[in-house]
């Protein structure tokens, strides 16, 4: 395959180029590459070409026990895709109570693989901590999982003495420790609070979950850390200007690899939503914030401080799922999808001049390769890297409506809302797997990837 003429996206910024791809690789970068004796040729003038996406914190086909999200490994990555979101990392589930280490990665592969059409990994869950659990994860980097997830709320949650011993033996292995952070005593006390007088309606749930209850579990979490001797650590989702305080604190004395998430929701959606008649759809942990906090997560963005744009796409049925917190909303499944819309919003921010394109590359490919051992396979465009590829028109104009993606389930929390740029074709392994939203990738071509450990940024 050859892409003529094109704006391609290397290192820093743009530059008129050919590529060329055999193998599934990209094999020459030049300002001509001679189209005569190649195969299929896409002529890509006035066209952008980005690095296809990765999105590292997926949920598919999560089990809440009472709910499951409705995207499976197959219309989670068709979704994907047709997105321009090349590579996905999933967050594996709970498993049973004291279960080994590999458990879920096992079940996973079993509901993941045969099923994917873009490339695929996971991170593991550490649901308890003994000798096994330790043992294991060095194990476990022979299969390429080199990172895991804690959290600090939920049933799976960890003590801070767990956390500590964790976080300890991450740093010994050179593994990344990915933290869901929200104060669960808080948490469940104001739950308890709010139900006893009777205040269940949605616009309770972000004051179940207030900003300082996040904030200081990511204080707490980077503290522990920074007493593991600077363990790699990794704060999903954050939602608030003070958690990307804490965050900042501990980086300016010299905390190094430590790293933040955020999320488009909590980019393009405020806690207004929560007065809305259909406000169940908006029900996710963390809540969406205020105003004054999306302003102060773009500009984190902007400024590096947020390294990576994840979606925490967990599908739940408006019609069905979350319906069962229409009379209380602690029974209301966490979870909306984005897997589909990420790039497109993210996009729509860099052509407007909200962020930089440097900016939209970092936190939606190159970062995340780096940071889950990825790179530079994948997240950015070089010789030898693998040809995962996005032709965009920036001239494009157009509006997020459910009714055009292909997540599996019944809304989108970004209805309406106007982008730009159009993605005209998705490439993965020099095989397109997208054109003109229409998918031609086919169920299983995508792959798992063993995983090195991260990279510091």
């Amino acid at each position: 395959m050859l892409i003529k003429n094109g704006k391609v996206f290397i290192d820093k910024g743009f530059r008129k180029a050919d590529l060329l791809i055999a193998d599934g690789k990209i094999k020459k970068i030049a300002k001509s590459i001679g189209k005569d004796i190649y195969g299929e040729v896409i002529d890509a003038e006035n066209k952008l070409v980005l690095p296809g996406a990765i999105d590292v914190h997926t949920h598919f086909d999560l089990d809440v026990g009472f709910a499951k999200a409705n995207d499976d490994f197959y219309s989670g990555t068709v979704a994907a895709a047709c997105g321009g979101t090349t590579t996905i990392v999933d967050h594996v589930g709970f498993g049973p109570e004291k279960c080994k280490l590999n458990h879920q990665i096992d079940h996973y592969h079993k509901i993941a693989d045969e099923k994917a059409v873009i490339d695929y990994g996971f991170h593991g869950v550490i649901q308890h901590v003994d000798d096994d659990v330790l043992n294991k994860m060095e194990k476990m980097l022979e299969q390429g999982i080199t990172s895991y997830k804690v959290y600090m709320t939920y049933s799976g949650k960890l003590s801070d003495d767990e956390i500590f011993t964790v976080l300890k033996r991450a740093k010994e292995l050179g593994i990344l420790i990915a933290v869901h952070a929200e104060n669960n005593d808080i948490v469940e006390h104001l739950k308890r609070q709010f139900i006893s007088e009777g205040k269940t309606n949605t616009k309770y749930h972000p004051l179940s979950r207030p900003e300082e209850a996040e904030a200081e579990a990511v204080n707490r979490v980077i503290s522990i850390g920074k007493t593991a001797g600077k363990a790699p650590l990794y704060i999903v989702h954050v939602s608030n200007g003070l958690s990307l305080e804490y965050i900042d604190f501990f980086r300016r004395r010299g905390y190094d690899n430590l790293y933040a998430e955020t999320c488009p929701q909590y980019l393009y959606l405020d806690d207004r939503l929560y007065s809305r008649k259909d406000s169940l759809k908006y029900v996710l942990s963390p809540p969406l914030r205020d105003k004054a906090n999306k302003e102060i997560l773009w500009q984190g963005v902007e400024l590096g401080e947020i390294d990576t744009i994840g979606t925490d796409h967990c599908p739940f049925s408006y019609s069905v799922d979350k319906q069962l917190g229409k009379d209380d909303f602690t029974k209301c499944p966490n979870g909306m999808p984005g897997v589909e819309t990420r790039y497109p919003l993210m996009i729509t921010a860099a052509l407007e001049g909200k962020i930089s394109f440097e900016t939209l590359i970092n936190t939606c490919a190159a970062n995340p390769a780096k940071l889950f051992g990825l790179y530079p396979k994948k997240g950015t465009i070089k010789k030898d890297s693998d040809a995962d590829l996005v032709i965009l028109d920036p001239r494009q104009k157009g509006k997020i409506l459910h009714k055009n993606l292909h997540e599996n389930v019944d809304y989108t929390p970004y209805e309406g809302i106007k982008t730009k740029g159009a993605i005209k074709t998705v490439i993965s392994r020099g095989e397109i797997i997208v054109k003109n939203g229409k998918l031609l990738g086919t169920k299983g071509r995508g792959e798992f990837i063993k995983r090195k450990p991260y990279q510091n940024l």
